[in-house]
């Protein structure tokens, strides 16, 4: 562990760098630009190269593209130059090397030209693609956004605790095959013994299709609402909980704190309704793709009050106040998409043009994955 913090060390360093090392023109940009493209660009390649055990099958479609493997090599080609760019600008090497590392391992396994090996078909595979897909997409869209309107200008972008939520952000992407069989077996089990529910099923999924995606955001929502103010009252829960309020600081990466078990039983409660009612599967697919956008969006450090939008739509000071640390933040605005439910189960709390001061929880709870996977068991013991 020692001599793997020493060998990222450098690196981290410089990604960290303080502000007047990281203005424009100093090749920190460059760097930055160079490692995100090549990185992306490799595990597209390893997703091509080996896509029994790296691809999602869902993704296969979009890797079959005729532009896809052109977009790979523009991809490679972009983290080259850039690379090379802040290797001549910046003093410090870290990123500009580590990026044109990537790039290069990404050639030597045949870049965007590379053929699928056979491989044993296990009937398992990692959503490394998916990974990829969801980083660039969410990272591309927020990060710069971030800069550009920041809640707290001087929080960094690579802040404290940066590398433990994109690791988070990693497995519940790479893991996507064991979270959707999980999340989805409750529904399956209701849809496969309730036959004489196909009647009404195909009365809802005959609805105009922008009437169902309206009725799958309440109806998932108020599913949400309840568990997750359950996680909040009973403590066994709140310890699994406690995991994604430990974050300290607020941006589009903090949401991806959360702890295994807690995603696993939060998608298996959404989709009954949206799995079980009989919505139009387009529905479903523009559901969870405008989710996933959105959650980035509500813990995002982004300015903005929204006092009148926010008492109807869920906006990031909304959210905020539900991660505050102060006393007034204690178990409020638990809605994730319409802050009306909060209204009508008591637990709203929007003041006018305030935001919390901290965040995070009262407790202690850990850091790094490892401990805080097991830190619901130990605190459990521990009372």
């Amino acid at each position: 562990m020692e001599r793997e913090h020493r060998r990222l060390g450098p690196l981290t360093r410089d990604l960290q760098a303080p502000l007047e090392q990281r203005r424009f023109g100093s090749g920190w940009f460059a760097g930055f630009f160079a490692l995100l493209l090549a990185a992306g660009g490799l595990g597209m390649v390893l997703a091509l190269r080996w896509p029994g055990w790296f691809g999602v099958p869902e993704l296969g479609k979009l890797r079959d593209l005729p532009g896809f493997r052109v977009g790979v090599h523009a991809t490679l080609l972009a983290s080259y130059a850039l690379a090379l760019l802040s290797l001549l600008l910046r003093p410090q090497k870290a990123i500009g090397f580590t990026a044109l590392a990537l790039g290069i391992t990404a050639a030597l396994l045949g870049g965007a030209n590379v053929q699928p090996d056979e491989t044993k078909s296990w009937g398992i595979f990692f959503g490394l693609d998916f990974f990829v897909v969801n980083l660039l997409v969410t990272g591309l869209m927020f990060a710069p956004i971030e800069r550009l309107v920041p809640r707290k200008a001087s929080q960094r972008l690579f802040r404290v605790e940066w590398r433990e939520d994109l690791f988070y952000y990693l497995v519940s992407s790479m893991m996507v095959q064991v979270l959707t069989f999980l999340a989805f077996a409750p529904s399956k089990a209701v849809v496969a013994h309730s036959g004489w529910f196909d009647g009404v099923r195909a009365v809802l999924g005959g609805q105009p299709w922008i009437v169902q995606f309206i009725e799958v955001m309440v109806l998932t929502d108020l599913a949400q609402y309840w568990f997750h103010r359950a996680f909040h009252r009973f403590p066994l829960l709140w310890g699994f909980h406690a995991v994604h309020h430990s974050a300290k600081s607020m941006d589009w990466l903090a949401g991806a704190r959360m702890h295994f078990l807690e995603i696993v039983a939060l998608r298996g409660v959404t989709a009954l309704p949206m799995m079980t009612l009989g919505f139009a599967p387009s529905v479903l697919q523009a559901y969870i793709a405008v989710v996933y956008i959105y959650s980035s969006l509500i813990h995002a450090n982004l300015r903005g009050d929204f006092n009148r939008l926010g008492r109807w739509l869920v906006v990031p000071r909304y959210h905020h106040w539900h991660h505050g640390l102060e006393k007034e933040a204690i178990d409020v605005n638990f809605a994730i998409h319409f802050p009306w439910l909060d209204r009508l189960f008591g637990t709203y709390h929007f003041p006018e043009s305030r935001w919390p001061e901290n965040y995070g929880v009262p407790e202690e709870v850990p850091g790094g994955y490892r401990a805080q996977f097991a830190y619901p068991f130990r605190r459990r013991r521990g009372k």
